[in-house]
C-alpha cells in the first residue's frame, strides 16, 4: 500500500463493479484505509468471495444486481446504510464495453446499453446515494473514465463516447453539488485485468513500450489515486478528472 491519506478511518464506500479488477483493488485500498465497503455486481458467487477477501461482513458486503437497474442501485444504498450506518463515498465503477468496430457498424440497442450502464447508471446511482444519505451528511463521488473519452479510439468508440459523457457529466454533477458534495473522476488508461485483457493479451510487452512508464497499469495505480480523491487530502478538489496512463499520452503526442 502506499503512503496513507487522511479521514478516511470508519467512513463508509459502496463501490459499483467491484467484485474483480479495479473495482476491488480500489475496495481493497479503502479497507486498508479504515473504510467500510458496499460492493456491487452482477453475480453474486464472485460477490461473495470478494467479501470474504475482504475479510467478511465487518468490513465489506456485496449486493448483486445490474448497475443500470434503479431498483437494485436503491437496494444497495439501503443495505449499506442498514450495515454500516453511513454512507460517505461512492465510487462508480461499473462499466461495460460489449462492442468492437466502427462505429457505423454498430447496433444501436448495443450502443443504448453501453451509455444505460456507464453514463445514466452512473447518475442513477449518485441519485439514489444522493436523496438516501449524501444530500444531508455530504461527501465524495468517484467516477472511473477512462483515457478513451479523451479522444478517438480505434473501435471502442461506444465506449469511449460514453466515457467522454462521463467525464463531462463529472463536472456537471460537481457544480450542481457543491460545496456539501465533491464529484471527481479518474481515467484511466489500459489496466491489467480481465476486463481489459483483449487490448494487451499476448503482446504485453509491445503495448507497454507505448507508454512512457514502459508498463501497463494495475488496479493498485487506480486504487490510491481514488482513495486520494475520497479522502480529505483532496478536500479542496471537485469537478476534475485525473488523468492515469503510465504517459501513454505523452508518448502519443496528445
Amino acid at each position: 500500500m502506499g503512503a496513507r491519506v487522511r479521514d478516511l478511518q470508519g467512513k463508509t464506500a459502496l463501490i459499483t463493479g467491484a467484485s474483480r479488477g479495479i473495482g476491488l483493488g480500489i475496495a481493497h485500498r479503502l479497507v486498508s484505509e479504515g473504510a467500510r465497503v458496499c460492493l456491487t455486481a452482477r453475480k453474486a458467487e464472485p460477490l461473495e468471495a470478494a467479501v470474504a477477501e475482504l475479510g467478511g461482513p465487518a468490513h465489506a458486503i456485496g449486493v448483486p444486481g445490474k448497475a443500470d437497474d434503479a431498483e437494485h442501485q436503491a437496494e444497495a444504498v439501503a443495505r449499506t446504510l442498514e450495515a454500516f450506518g453511513s454512507l460517505d463515498i461512492l465510487v462508480n465503477n461499473a462499466g461495460i464495453n460489449p462492442a468492437y468496430g466502427p462505429m457505423l457498424d454498430l447496433d444501436p440497442a448495443v450502443l443504448r446499453k453501453v451509455f444505460d450502464v456507464n453514463v445514466i447508471g452512473t447518475l442513477g446511482w449518485v441519485r439514489a446515494a444522493h436523496r438516501a444519505y449524501l444530500g444531508e451528511h455530504g461527501g465524495a463521488v468517484v467516477n472511473v473514465a477512462s483515457v478513451a473519452g479523451l479522444g478517438p479510439a480505434a473501435n471502442i468508440g461506444a465506449y469511449a463516447a460514453s466515457k467522454a459523457a462521463l467525464i463531462q457529466l463529472t463536472a456537471q454533477l460537481a457544480d450542481e453539488l457543491s460545496p456539501l458534495i465533491r464529484v471527481n473522476a479518474v481515467a484511466p488508461a489500459v489496466v491489467k485485468t480481465s476486463f481489459a485483457a483483449a487490448l494487451y493479451e499476448g503482446r504485453e510487452e509491445k503495448v507497454a513500450a507505448t507508454y512512457a512508464l514502459g508498463r501497463l497499469g494495475v488496479p493498485e495505480d487506480i486504487a490510491g489515486a481514488v482513495a486520494f480523491l475520497a479522502s480529505a487530502d483532496s478536500g479542496w478538489i471537485t469537478g476534475q478528472t485525473l488523468v492515469i496512463d503510465g504517459g501513454l499520452l505523452l508518448k502519443a503526442g496528445v
